[in-house]
């Protein structure tokens, strides 16, 4: 489960990998869903021990399957989700977190599909808002 967290000035929320898989490359914040916990309470957990930022969860953007260690598939759904409040810091699994235009985007190191991903879905700062998955 991810997260794409847009803020006032239309500069999308990222965290650089801290660990496998991915370790060193930027994504949106996001992790695992554990045992009888809702994907939107998940995504709230995640963003919070990722980035220090409070959150409320909103609609599905879209799902994605990406290839993980060991042949194993992860199916992520992210989700839109906004800032309720917090101080933004790397923490967790994160090595760092930041703010970051649709420009600055094209210049960081990204997981495998981010770009592409969200460009299709409408999600990048400075583009329309997603439609409906």
């Amino acid at each position: 489960m991810g997260a794409i967290i847009v803020d006032p000035s239309d500069r999308l929320l990222l965290i650089r990998r801290g660990h496998p898989p991915g370790e060193g490359l930027w994504s949106i914040p996001g992790g695992r869903v554990e045992p009888s916990e809702t994907d939107a309470a998940a995504l709230r957990r995640e963003v919070l021990e990722e980035t220090g930022l409070r959150v409320s969860a909103g609609r599905l953007v879209g799902t994605v399957e990406r290839p993980g260690p060991g042949g194993v598939t992860y199916v992520i759904r992210d989700y839109l989700a906004a800032v309720l409040g917090g101080t933004l810091r790397a923490g967790d699994d994160a090595a760092d977190a930041r703010w970051c235009s649709g420009e600055e985007l094209a210049g960081l190191p990204l997981t495998s599909g981010l770009l592409e991903t969200l460009t299709e879905w409408g999600a990048l700062p400075g583009q329309a808002p997603a439609a409906d998955p």
